[in-house]
């Protein structure tokens, strides 16, 4: 098909499914989604080898995304057949409302429409063609045009397939899901009118490119970016004395999944006089592991050899890198060490490195690691801090702990922030450069993103829709204020 002509018919397929689909039974959507959950699973021993082919990445690791990515549907379609995810209010009329007359108000949260997702390269299942853009605006109730990622072609279309045949075999509306390929269609479809959200994980540089056409539209539409984060995390010298293995922790962070990982921590800040041990020997007993893919190869050994070559740069653990016969690159984990004056002066430092690189920092004073942080990292996904109880209860971290909780999605008091867990208290974004707008891409109030509020002011009941109704027949939580209550307002001050 030609390319205008695809662009032209996927967009106004995605536009036709909206409103039948948003109008689906939410039971249904939820069975739908554990329909797609079940087919992954029994489709794993075919689409596992597939993806080791395509991406490098080892078996076990992808059992257990294709194990989280089934297991997140599963308990997306719970948060939709519970109801609360729609915000349901309801004001009944009071014309004594103390401000001025009320009429009756019935507000909640409906899907925006056509969403355009953009596959992740790292997480060829868990952040792909089903991962957990596509899953949170399916169970919003959106239709999804799911930009494939060119690292994983055969995957993507063949898990596409998947999702289609389970959706029909659900009962859902035509063209709920589709995909496309290739750079070109996914920014002309970023412009169409008839998309109305956007999502992305991947580099900072792309995510800026797509979040400035989505923002300077005729019509502007929300974009949520997932780009980059260093996630750096300290150390205090309790830590090291609690836990001889904290440095052991900190290498298989880095190390795990060849550091191909959003929350990778690239910075650990640890006490100028904590002995590491031999961080060589540590990284040495890694075996080598390929990178996703070439272009991802090459931007790692430029990057790493810019770090290694940085004035100040102490290497602790050079790591490896050789490239096969098809430039693939095979590595492992690089970490250097630096004075906390070196890093405060050394811009080129600051930035990500995608792949197993990090970067210790020796550092005098515990009390200016907040300056520090808020200075150097403006935006992350995680930060983290190890410590003592006797370093909690002094005071003395405080202040580190509000500029953490500033800059950072997730604060992380004991453990390493790779490995995130979908569920509903997670947060997995933060303010930029983490991403482009500070929600959530894991968890369930990623489907949140979706949703946009309408209120339904004095409308006859036949036309309401079915969660603001008196009958409630979705039987979804309703938040109700009866009249009379705003003559109450502060009254109670002794509960206060």
């Amino acid at each position: 098909m030609e390319q205008q002509t695809l662009i032209e018919t996927t967009a106004e397929r995605a536009a036709t499914a909206a409103g039948q689909f948003a109008g689906t039974n939410p039971r249904r959507r939820a069975q739908a989604l554990v329909r797609i959950a079940d087919a992954l699973d029994s489709n794993a021993a075919e689409l596992i080898p597939i993806a080791m082919r395509e991406t490098g990445l080892g078996e076990a690791r992808l059992q257990g995304e294709v194990r989280r990515t089934s297991n997140q549907l599963r308990l997306f379609a719970e948060v939709i057949v519970e109801g609360a995810y729609l915000d349901v209010r309801i004001d009944d009329a009071d014309p004594e409302y103390v401000v001025g007359p009320r009429p009756e108000l019935r507000r909640m949260l409906q899907p925006v429409g056509p969403v355009l997702n953009f596959a992740a390269s790292n997480f060829p299942f868990a952040f792909s063609v089903v991962g957990g853009d596509t899953a949170a605006a399916l169970a919003a109730g959106c239709p999804v045009i799911l930009k494939a990622h060119s690292g994983h072609p055969e995957l993507s279309q063949r898990t596409a397939q998947i999702v289609v045949e389970s959706l029909a075999a659900a009962g859902m509306p035509d063209n709920v899901f589709q995909i496309v390929a290739g750079q070109e269609v996914g920014v002309e479809l970023l412009r169409d009118k008839r998309i109305r959200a956007g999502s992305f994980t991947g580099s900072t540089l792309v995510g800026r490119i797509l979040a400035e056409i989505a923002a300077t539209r005729e019509q502007p539409i929300p974009f949520y970016g997932e780009l980059g984060s260093v996630n750096p995390a300290y150390a205090t010298v309790g830590a090291f004395e609690l836990d001889p293995e904290l440095v052991k922790g900190f290498l298989a962070s880095v190390a795990g999944s060849a550091g191909q990982l959003c929350t990778k921590p690239g910075f650990l800040f640890v006490p100028a006089q904590v002995a590491l041990g031999d961080v060589a020997a540590a990284v040495g007993a890694v075996a080598p592991h390929r990178l996703l893919n070439v272009n991802i190869g090459r931007a790692f050994v430029g990057r790493r050899s810019e770090v290694i070559e940085t004035p100040g740069v102490t290497v602790l653990a050079e790591g490896s890198v050789w490239s096969d016969e098809h430039d693939q690159q095979f590595v492992t984990p690089t970490v250097v060490e630096v004075s906390l004056d070196e890093l405060l002066n050394t811009e080129t430092l600051l930035e990500e490195c995608f792949g197993p690189l990090s970067i210790v920092v020796r550092y005098e004073d515990v009390s200016d690691l907040a300056g520090v942080h808020r200075r150097l990292f403006p935006g992350n996904l995680t930060s983290t801090v190890r410590a003592t109880e006797s370093d909690w209860a002094s005071g003395q971290l405080t202040e580190l702990i509000s500029a953490l909780a500033e800059t950072s999605g997730r604060v992380l008091f004991d453990g390493w922030p790779t490995g995130v867990s979908v569920t509903n208290a997670m947060q997995h974004g933060g303010p930029f450069p983490a991403t482009t707008t500070d929600a959530t891409s894991v968890g369930t109030a990623a489907i949140g993103r979706f949703l946009r509020g309408v209120t339904y002011q004095s409308a006859p009941n036949a036309v309401l829709p079915k969660p603001l109704r008196d009958d409630n027949p979705w039987n979804v939580p309703q938040r109700r204020s009866v009249a009379g209550l705003s003559a109450t307002w502060g009254t109670l001050q002794g509960t206060y």
